[in-house]
C-alpha cells in the first residue's frame, strides 16, 4: 500500500501512524536526535514532489531551525528518505565529510548532479549507517550560516 494513499492532502497522519508505516526504529531514532540536538519539532506538509521523477506524493516532515531547512523525511514502507540539500556554503566541507561516509552515501552524493541551489541528497535510511550519514550532513547544515 501506498503512503498517499494511506493519507490524503485532507487528514494528516498522527506519529504514531507514520511510525507505523515506517516500520523502523530509524524514523524515533532521528526524529529525537534532532529534538534534543537542535530542538526542532517536525512540520508535516502534504506536497506532490520530486521524489520519485515527480511521482511521490503525501504527507512529509520539515525540519527547520532559525528558517533554516535542515531535512524533509519522506515516509516509505519499511524505510524512510531523508532530504538534505548542501548548499554552496556547506559544498567544499561536504567533499571531506562524505569520505567518512557508508559507500552507499559516497555514490550517492558523487552521482548527485549539483545545481544552483547546491545537490539535493535523497537518502534512502535503511540501516544504522545511513542514519549516522544523514545525522552527520545534517549537522553540517545547522552549522554553516
Amino acid at each position: 500500500m501506498q503512503w498517499s494513499e494511506l493519507y490524503d492532502g485532507g487528514q494528516e497522519p498522527s506519529n504514531d501512524q507514520i511510525q507505523e508505516f515506517v516500520a523502523t526504529p530509524l524514523w524515533d531514532d532521528l526524529s529525537d536526535y534532532l529534538l534534543l540536538t537542535y530542538r526542532v519539532r517536525p512540520k508535516l506538509a502534504y506536497s506532490n514532489c520530486a521524489l520519485d521523477n515527480g511521482s511521490w506524493r503525501g504527507w512529509n516532515a520539515k525540519y527547520r531551525k532559525s528558517g533554516k531547512a535542515l531535512c524533509t523525511l519522506y515516509p516509505r514502507l519499511g524505510y524512510f528518505t531523508a532530504l538534505v540539500v548542501i548548499g554552496a556554503k556547506e559544498a567544499a566541507e561536504a567533499a571531506l565529510l562524505i569520505t567518512l561516509c557508508s559507500e552507499y552515501t559516497q555514490q550517492l552524493y558523487d552521482q548527485t548532479e549539483s545545481s544552483s541551489s547546491g545537490k539535493w541528497l535523497m537518502l534512502d535510511v535503511t540501516n544504522a549507517d545511513v542514519l549516522r550519514d544523514v545525522k552527520n550532513l545534517i549537522a553540517l547544515r545547522a552549522e554553516t550560516r
